[in-house]
């Protein structure tokens, strides 16, 4: 069977609240596991509200169109991301300008974000990657000079700090996303989170069609139906009582490899700290350095072999043929984000990997790279 590049753990309350969800008939988005989900990501993020949506990608959409974003708006965000980003900010008609990736941590820099801005900037979507959050203060203080929007999208970091405080805290929005291979997952599903009063109830608007206030039927505004299901949320409820332990799970796993793998002549891994966070292994995630005679497709290819789950690192932005074909990014280049793109890849670091995968990956990692 090999060892998968996840597996979650859904061995808490999961089955015991979908069978409550059965047995009451409350599986629609009308459920009350829905409202218990919104308020355990909101307290956990010490958010005021938090918006249930049935995907990460769909909460970035409504983030988007949210803050008035249109066009002959630029935002600016990392290109070394997944395209559910820009895709975001290209549907609501706004012009996505990328920055580049540190090399280190892989992130988006302030020094990146303040050579990209320009008059026409309205907004920074600052994107946690990886285990590691973005250093988010000399970016906050740019947004604040420069008046512009900021939208974290915290989907990877669910239970991680920045300075003490909740990733999914910042900014005028925070967005997470309940994938199967997230620190919290519904399956599918996502959380838009916020302080802000009005911009909560235009979320919840938006994620419901904008159904009239005074006649239903009648619409001032297109939204979607990006409604979270009650058997969606009564998985995620049961996910946050046990977040602690699950941060601490990702921890022991992710030094477990900074331990075997330290030696590697060939591979860079992830910053372990930083004086504003210690990594929380999302993915834990290897790069191939300039010593390496191979790629990370074959890299890929020699561990999938012997049956080690791997997947490969994000594409940039600005390489991504549909965006190229709109004529967008023309004139971008992104060195670290091409390099880290052909040679970056992860191996597994699900919740329910055990400490003994671990060591079965490190021990095939060692035999295969050579």
């Amino acid at each position: 069977m090999g060892i998968p590049v996840n597996i979650p753990d859904i061995s808490g309350n999961e089955a015991r609240y979908l069978q409550e969800c059965v047995e009451t008939g409350w599986i629609s988005s009308e459920g009350p596991f829905v409202e218990r989900l919104e308020a355990a990501a909101a307290q956990q993020a010490e958010r005021s509200h938090g918006i249930a949506v049935c995907n990460g990608t769909l909460a970035l959409e409504i983030a988007v169109q949210a803050l008035g974003l249109g066009p002959g708006d630029e935002v600016i965000l990392p290109t070394f991301t997944i395209i559910s980003c820009a895709a975001a900010i290209v549907k609501a008609g706004a012009t996505p300008v990328v920055v580049d990736a540190d090399p280190l941590t892989w992130n988006m820099t302030a020094d990146a974000v303040a050579n990209a801005i320009t008059p026409k900037t309205k907004a920074i979507m600052v994107v946690h990657l990886y285990g590691l959050p973005v250093d988010l203060d000399p970016i906050l203080d740019l947004a604040e000079l420069h008046q512009l929007k900021v939208i974290e999208d915290a989907a990877e970091m669910i239970g991680q700090t920045y300075k003490g405080k909740p990733c999914g805290s910042f900014g005028d929005l925070s967005i997470m996303s309940y994938y199967p291979n997230k620190h919290v997952t519904a399956g599918e599903g996502g959380m838009i989170l916020t302080d802000d009063d009005g911009l909560a109830s235009r979320c919840r608007s938006l994620r419901n069609l904008c159904f009239g206030v005074e006649e239903r039927f009648r619409h001032e505004e297109l939204g979607t139906n990006a409604r979270m299901s009650n058997l969606q949320a009564a998985i995620g409820v049961a996910q946050y009582e046990r977040l602690e332990q699950s941060v601490a799970t990702k921890r022991t796993l992710g030094a477990r490899y900074q331990q075997g793998l330290a030696d590697h002549p060939w591979l860079q891994l992830p910053v372990a700290s930083a004086d504003y966070a210690k990594n929380i292994y999302w993915i834990f995630g290897l790069v191939l350095n300039d010593r390496s005679p191979i790629d990370a497709k074959e890299a890929m290819r020699r561990l999938g072999e012997r049956n080690i789950g791997t997947r490969p690192f994000f594409v940039g932005m600005h390489e991504q043929p549909v965006f190229r074909k709109m004529g967008l990014f023309e004139e971008s280049h992104c060195p670290v984000s091409e390099r880290l793109t052909r040679q970056g890849f992860y191996v597994p670091c699900g919740l329910g990997t055990s400490e003994q995968d671990v060591d079965e990956v490190i021990q095939t990692i060692q035999e295969v790279l050579k």
